[in-house]
């Protein structure tokens, strides 16, 4: 079957619904009832979500749940995170309840700056190309203030700006690297924006510069684009107790856990093929709260898998150690987010998360996803040092069995009461599905 289309985009949405329809399914009424079950009955709401993008069809719903007792800096916050995973919402409700008892986690931000790029070629000498910014550096600057004014009046704006050879990389490659602080915005449009004005201004006002040859005059501007990685917008997110602290239900020897747990990070700092695994729990925690509140998890993922990559070998994001008695665990990562504009604004979910965390600003935000993440990483290797992974994650999962199976509520009842003292397998839950149904 050739399934290329022309003027899809021009199509209505139901006549976008019907064409996926028809052309992939043996029963094209079945799948059109299956993606209109997920419309939503408020009209308005629904053509709000089908302006987000474009050729929507549908709503992809994921589940939304609530971590409670997070206590951060002496206050306690419930956190609304977005996932898919099972086990991952009990696991960072679970870490947040042991930490609330032992002093909470602490959080600091240490810098808010973000960067954007204008990446131009030059054909020319350097020297001459430096004493033409230095020269043309403020009118740059304010040819931007109509774009700025908003965002300086919050105490935002551009803050530096320097030209880049890059030359030794690429012939005649040169930045202008901008730096930002967008305050309680992501701030990507408007670092975009700047950009593209400072790329105009840069290539009229060389026009111009009787210090250069005709070539020299011909700047050419490849593209003005902020950049997702944010080295210098860095938050710190720790906990710390001494270790007989540590001591509870299921460490009974709470030297011996802070020990392995302390080695289960270093092996994570030293080995790839951990450490990915390792960051992927942080980052399930991460993506979890950015969602709900509305920003762009790909942009935070892209920054802090770079971060985690900085010195040339990929590594863990965490860190622990035991001092004169203290068992301590904390980590620094980039994050750049906003509680202003975007979705924030237009996305009801997202405004009911902003309000259940209190209307944080950037900087807490930034704080409340730190925090989750670590909450998340302590979760996660407290069960691998102790238990093993798979014995509460294969109890979270047992519902997704059992849904697949459909079980109906008498056999659920007879499988939870089997899975009390026993472990939770894919292969066990099916057989004994089986056997309930002989």
């Amino acid at each position: 079957m050739n399934n290329a289309v022309t003027g899809f985009s021009k199509l209505s949405k139901e006549e976008k619904i019907q064409w996926i329809a028809n052309a992939y399914f043996s029963n094209p009424s079945e799948a059109v009832a299956t993606l209109k079950q997920y419309w939503n009955t408020d009209v308005k709401l629904q053509q709000l979500h089908d302006e987000f993008i474009e050729n929507t069809i549908t709503n992809f719903y994921l589940p939304m749940g609530i971590a409670p007792n997070f206590m951060i800096n002496g206050k306690y916050y419930s956190v609304p995170m977005v996932i898919e995973e099972s086990s991952v919402v009990a696991a960072a409700a679970k870490s947040a309840k042991f930490w609330s008892t032992r002093g909470g986690f602490k959080a600091t931000v240490l810098n808010t700056e973000k960067i954007g790029q204008v990446h131009f070629i030059f054909k020319g000498a350097t020297a001459k190309l430096q004493s033409f910014f230095d020269k043309v550096k403020n009118d740059l600057i304010a040819s931007t203030d109509s774009i700025t004014k908003n965002m300086q009046k919050r105490g935002g704006g551009i803050l530096a700006m320097e030209l880049r050879d890059k030359t030794t990389e690429m012939e005649h490659y040169y930045q202008l690297h901008v730096t930002f602080d967008t305050k309680d915005s992501m701030g990507a449009n408007f670092i975009n924006s700047c950009l593209e004005q400072l790329a105009k201004t840069l290539k009229e006002t060389a026009l111009h510069y009787e210090a250069f040859s005709e070539t020299e005059k011909d700047i050419s501007v490849v593209m003005s684009i902020l950049s997702n990685y944010v080295p210098n917008c860095i938050v710190r997110a720790e906990v710390s107790c001494s270790v007989e602290e540590l001591a509870e239900k299921k460490i009974e020897n709470p030297q011996l856990f802070a020990e392995k747990f302390v080695q289960a990070v270093r092996i994570a700092e030293i080995e790839p093929y951990r450490a990915v695994t390792h960051n992927k729990g942080i980052m399930n925690g991460i993506d979890a709260v950015v969602l709900a509140t509305g920003n762009d998890f790909r942009a935070v993922e892209a920054g802090i898998h770079a971060h985690a990559a900085r010195d040339g070998q990929y590594r863990s994001l965490s860190h622990a150690k035991i001092e004169n008695g203290i068992f301590t665990f904390w980590m620094e990562i980039p994050l750049a987010l906003g509680t202003v504009g975007g979705l924030t604004s237009l996305h009801p979910l997202v405004k009911l998360a902003l309000e259940v965390l209190g209307k944080p600003s950037a900087q807490e935000l930034m704080q409340i996803v730190a925090v989750t993440g670590l909450a998340q990483n302590f979760a996660a290797l407290r069960s691998l040092t102790t238990t093993g992974i798979q014995e509460g994650h294969m109890k979270m999962h047992l519902n997704n069995i059992l849904n697949q199976y459909q079980a109906t509520a008498d056999e659920r009842k007879a499988i939870a009461k089997h899975f009390e003292n026993h472990t939770v397998s894919h292969a066990s839950v099916v057989e004994l599905i089986e056997n309930l149904r002989k």
